[in-house]
């Protein structure tokens, strides 16, 4: 079973979800694109409102872009210091059609990678003790899946202004900020290749992993 491997650098979010969202909609193979870092973005799920979630009036003084997802999940503010990892699959390879069934494969998946206690899911962010390292979102069709995580590699707390706190959110956040809410995964790994590495020596365990090329998306 191939699963091609699709690794980008300082990436475009608006960018990668077009080339995502193409390939669940268009495409047979499976997928794992690897993004290391975009320029800042504001990114919404499908159904969330900009007025109930988001600082409008900052977000327009600093000029930064707004883009909605084709899938589920929540806001998010990425930049540089964001490592977005998506699993996009033919359910001939791996037939899931819930998003339960998805979470415990890669709830396995990733747990072989950060290999410390301190990790878990909680509800659907992955989290290291009670602070949330990686949101998450999903995308289920008749014949395909796609589940994209984002990570924080490192961030500016700063920048979490441009976000309100959701009315809707997660019990173990418990109110807190997001600066109070958040953590990076920095300090568990020697370097953003080594956790690329891990994440692709994992994927070898169980697939032929092809390198792949933007010209192949």
């Amino acid at each position: 079973m191939t699963i091609k491997f699709l690794h980008l650098r300082n990436f475009d979010i608006f960018s990668q979800l077009q080339i995502e969202e193409a390939l669940i909609k268009a495409d047979a193979d499976s997928w794992c694109i690897i993004n290391e870092g975009s320029p800042k973005y504001i990114v919404m799920g499908i159904s969330n409102k900009p007025d109930e979630l988001l600082n409008l009036a900052k977000i327009k003084e600093d000029k930064i872009k707004i883009v909605k997802r084709f899938s589920g999940g929540g806001t998010v503010f990425v930049d540089e210091g964001t490592i977005f990892v998506s699993f996009l699959f033919s359910k001939n390879h791996l037939p899931f059609s819930f998003p339960e069934e998805i979470y415990s494969w890669t709830d396995s998946f990733y747990k072989k990678i950060f290999d410390s206690p301190l990790f878990s899911r909680i509800e659907n962010d992955y989290v290291l003790k009670d602070k949330k390292c990686c949101g998450n979102a999903q995308y289920i069709k008749k014949d395909r899946w796609l589940h994209h995580s984002s990570f924080l590699w490192d961030f500016n707390s700063l920048n979490m202004d441009y976000l309100k706190i959701p009315k809707v959110a997660p019990k173990y956040r418990k109110d807190r900020k997001h600066q109070d809410f958040l953590c990076s995964i920095s300090s568990y790994f020697p370097s953003k290749e080594n956790f690329i590495q891990k994440i692709k020596e994992e994927l070898s365990k169980n697939f032929k992993v092809e390198m792949a090329s933007l010209k192949e998306t």
